[in-house]
């Protein structure tokens, strides 16, 4: 696959004159693989993975890719080939995506978390040529390579019963073996960035060597500015999507990616990491985040390290930020953006994330544009509102995708007038910064009036027996649609359904007032950490709730 086969519905074409009046040449850029080539040059004995006991210099690990590459390439991938990986965290998921790039391929990392037909769905819709699956997942190798019959290759990370052989073995045999970064042009795609399929199928977004370099940069100048080798990053979340992105921007400068040890997330685990090895950055999500300021061991470990907490991915509570302002500085960092923006819409600096509200405080914004990205908010005709007018997010800018693989539907309800619609409603003041609503499936319609359910969320917040809460859009014989508040109690048992109505009846309007509010050990979340309100719903249903509003709260 070339550049040549992005889907042209994908995004606005330009014009076939020759702009400036230069004739078109080859837009040649480098191969991201080329990261790591700059790093074995400069630091080949400083470490570039940590795992456990385990630990890579940058020499080694530049080797260990270049043997791979030289192992898939003996086998027949090669440039424009989709590499499927199904894997949870691992030092060889983290070779699998830069010897793909070396190669010229497309690296088609899964979410480790997916049923077997899933994968086989992801493997059949990108037309994947090979598979490489850790040994955990032998149901998912034998299904993919029975229902999709693109793959001609199947290596295993560990050691299994299943495929060729292992990838370790692969690097083994073709230790020594260097491998040319191979020539890529701007267009050229370097990963499809699996959509988590909130609403349909999954779909792949398209993201390019040319793109993913002006990514990169605009990070490390928004996010993590002043990042070199000295620094140190630990993963919390899985390297198949956003924190993937995250260690891009480590590797770049050098710095040191600290692996969990174990798939389970333990919170002191990762205050341990963050003391013995000076952490100095961390991407997550608001969930995380939350759960990092909240455990006890934030208390017992030194974390004076942290410069940058970077979470992203859904917004936060502003409770919560001052939780975690409380508990860990002044270093959190919010940002907003999609995966076909691969987050490049919104910064919120450590500079305006205050632990007191008033000051620089701007309650519920994700903060501003991205440098050299444009937001613009506008209505179902593709308008442009005015400041404080709620409206669709649209962006353009380097970051945005190419489009989405083989999907014309897609690609032509995502794109308008050149603008990337984002799916989420929201507003901008009168000094451009951003104020998400929700998104444009999550708002319901309640006795005529668009009911946007953050705000209530916020407000629910802001009493302190409630630690977590998710408001839908229920139907409703009276109202077409009502309001659902889903609670998790800081105390179980400690508080229910009258006195959160009474205490929250003065902070809203009336229409507004969620019929019934629920309290549950627990709220579903994804395998990103964000609480999806269509697992919430369907949570309801299961439990026998969706019919239960009538004559209750808000009557």
């Amino acid at each position: 696959m070339t550049s040549s086969t992005i889907p042209a519905s994908a995004a606005p074409t330009a014009s076939s004159a020759p702009p400036g009046g230069v004739a078109p040449v080859s837009r040649r850029v480098m191969n991201l693989a080329h990261m790591l080539t700059q790093n074995a040059r400069r630091f080949p004995d400083r470490p570039g993975l940590i795992w456990g006991e385990r630990q890579w210099r940058w020499a080694e690990i530049d080797a260990a890719v270049s043997a791979l590459a030289a192992g898939l390439a003996a086998r027949g991938i090669g440039k424009g080939d989709r590499v499927l990986v199904h894997s949870k965290n691992s030092a060889e998921m983290f070779w699998s995506m830069f010897a793909t790039f070396r190669l010229g391929a497309v690296w088609v990392p899964t979410n480790f978390r997916l049923m077997p037909e899933e994968v086989v769905y992801l493997a059949t819709s990108s037309g994947a040529k090979a598979f490489l699956c850790q040994a955990d997942f032998p149901d998912h190798a034998r299904a993919v390579m029975a229902g999709a019959p693109d793959i001609a290759v199947l290596l295993r990370f560990g050691e299994a019963d299943f495929g060729e052989t292992s990838v370790g073995a692969v690097i083994a045999e073709n230790q020594g073996k260097a491998v040319a970064n191979a020539a890529v042009e701007y267009d050229d795609p370097c990963w499809f960035f699996f959509t988590s399929g909130t609403t349909g199928r999954s779909k792949a977004a398209v993201l390019t060597h040319g793109q993913m370099a002006y990514v990169v940069t605009n990070h490390l100048c928004d996010l993590v500015p002043g990042t070199t080798e000295e620094d140190a990053s630990l993963v919390v979340a899985p390297l198949s999507h956003g924190a993937g992105v995250h260690q891009l921007n480590q590797v770049v400068r050098g710095a040191t990616t600290i692996l969990l040890p174990t798939e389970r997330f333990d919170i002191e685990e990762a205050y341990r990491l963050i003391e013995t090895h000076r952490i100095t950055n961390i991407f997550t999500v608001p969930t995380i985040l939350k759960m990092l300021a909240e455990h006890p061991a934030v208390d017992q470990y030194d974390h004076s390290s942290l410069r940058y907490i970077i979470y992203a991915g859904a917004p936060m509570y502003r409770e919560d930020q001052k939780t975690a302002l409380k508990k860990l500085g002044k270093v959190i960092v919010q940002y907003f953006g999609l995966g076909e923006v691969t987050g490049n819409i919104t910064v919120l600096p450590p500079a305006l994330h205050d632990p007191e509200d008033g000051g620089n405080t701007r309650i519920g914004t994700c903060g501003f544009e991205r440098t050299g990205m444009q937001i613009a908010i506008q209505d179902d005709s593709g308008r442009e509102l005015a400041p404080n007018e709620t409206g669709e997010i649209c962006v353009i800018g380097p970051a945005v995708f190419a489009g989405y693989y083989q999907n014309p539907e897609a690609n032509a309800k995502s794109f308008r007038d050149g603008w990337f619609r984002t799916g989420d409603l929201g507003h901008m003041d009168s000094e451009g910064f951003l104020y998400i609503t929700g998104r444009a499936s999550d708002m319901f319609i309640s006795g005529g009036s668009n009911i946007y359910p953050r705000e209530i969320e916020e407000k629910i917040l802001t009493h302190p027996g409630v630690a977590e809460v998710a408001v839908v859009g229920v139907p409703d014989a009276m109202w077409g649609e009502v309001g659902i508040a889903v609670c998790v109690a800081r105390e179980p048992g400690a508080l229910d359904e009258k006195a959160l109505a009474a205490f929250l009846a003065p902070k809203i309007p009336r229409y507004k007032m969620p019929k019934r509010f629920f309290f549950w050990e627990a709220l579903p979340k994804s395998g990103y950490g964000k609480i999806p309100k269509r697992m919430v719903r369907d949570e309801l249903e299961a439990r026998g709730l969706l019919g239960d509003t009538a004559g209750k709260v808000k009557s």
